[in-house]
């Protein structure tokens, strides 16, 4: 049997890169139209929050810095459980396979 080489073997179609071009075009236009408004509010140099001051921002990144390696502990910790059960299935499996009890029909 002859190999036959695919049109594009890697990518999008023509017509969907076009199209993913054209998404891309209104997306860019919409965000510098509507940039000009959205740097035209002012709150009188409050953030969202409001007024702000050192103890505020010091707490926040209190909170950050306890944040991040929390959350790195806890996919760990959903990840080792994840591979264990991964290990255990395996592991059944191979003992099936080797089971006397397991071959053979009735």
């Amino acid at each position: 049997m002859r190999y036959v080489r695919p049109r594009h073997p890697v990518g999008f179609p023509p017509m969907s890169r076009k199209r993913t071009a054209l998404i891309f075009g209104w997306v860019a236009w919409a965000t510098l139209v509507a940039a000009p408004d959205a740097l035209a509010i002012t709150h009188g140099g409050q953030g969202l929050y409001g007024a702000t001051n050192a103890l505020l921002i010091t707490k926040v990144m209190f909170f950050l810095l306890l944040f991040f390696p929390a959350i790195i502990v806890l996919f760990s910790f959903i990840q080792s459980r994840l591979d264990h059960r991964k290990h255990a299935r395996m592991d059944a499996v191979k003992r099936r396979a080797t089971a006397e009890e397991w071959k053979g029909g009735w």
